[in-house]
């Protein structure tokens, strides 16, 4: 019976050891990288243009064109980059208001939902439309500031990779909150 018993205690042992050593062949899902986003620390932006706003500048920084029509955010860590356009308007606003718009909805192919949230700073005397562009679409966010008389500031945000939605929505998430800064803060001269 002794032999028997620890025959059994034998064979129960190897059998959860063999149940153990299997080698799990199932598909594993793809994973990314983590991303560290650092904190963010931010300035004004260059005061020798029509506007000024605020930026993060430890993570970004801003390249500006050859005029004051256009400057870029841009994030060397993140691949990212805002391409932003001023305009003066001259009693041109609706074919600028719409030129926006149509920037935006271009988009409309890829993109899974496109949502406006409207934004206004009477102080500042500056109103604009946030875009959040969902899906895999080129860009994820864009945005329209303007007082509607003298000034327009437009900017997308595009990534210097193919789109996947999940894995850039931390750092597009993370830009986007630049985006609502310079919506907040910008200021016309």
């Amino acid at each position: 019976m002794k032999i028997l018993l620890e025959n059994s205690r034998v064979i129960a042992i190897l059998s959860l050891l063999l149940s153990a050593c299997s080698s799990g062949d199932a598909p594993k899902p793809l994973a990314y990288f983590r991303i560290a986003l650092e904190p963010k620390q931010y300035a004004l932006s260059d005061s020798c243009r029509p506007y000024v706003f605020e930026y993060p500048s430890n993570v970004a920084r801003i390249v500006y064109g050859s005029n004051q029509d256009w400057f870029d955010i841009v994030y060397p860590d993140y691949n990212a980059r805002i391409y932003c356009s001023y305009k003066p308007v001259d009693g041109d606003f609706r074919q600028i208001s719409e030129d926006s718009r149509n920037f935006v909805y271009k988009h409309v192919i890829k993109a899974d939902a496109i949502s406006e949230k409207s934004f206004e700073n009477p102080e500042s005397d500056v109103y604009g439309i946030l875009y959040d562009i969902e899906g895999n679409a080129a860009s994820q966010v864009q945005f329209v500031i303007t007082d509607s008389v003298r000034h327009c500031l437009r900017g997308a945000l595009y990534f210097n990779e193919r789109p996947n939605k999940d894995s850039i929505a931390p750092v597009a998430d993370y830009i986007r909150e630049d985006i609502i800064r310079l919506m907040e803060t910008a200021r016309w001269k």
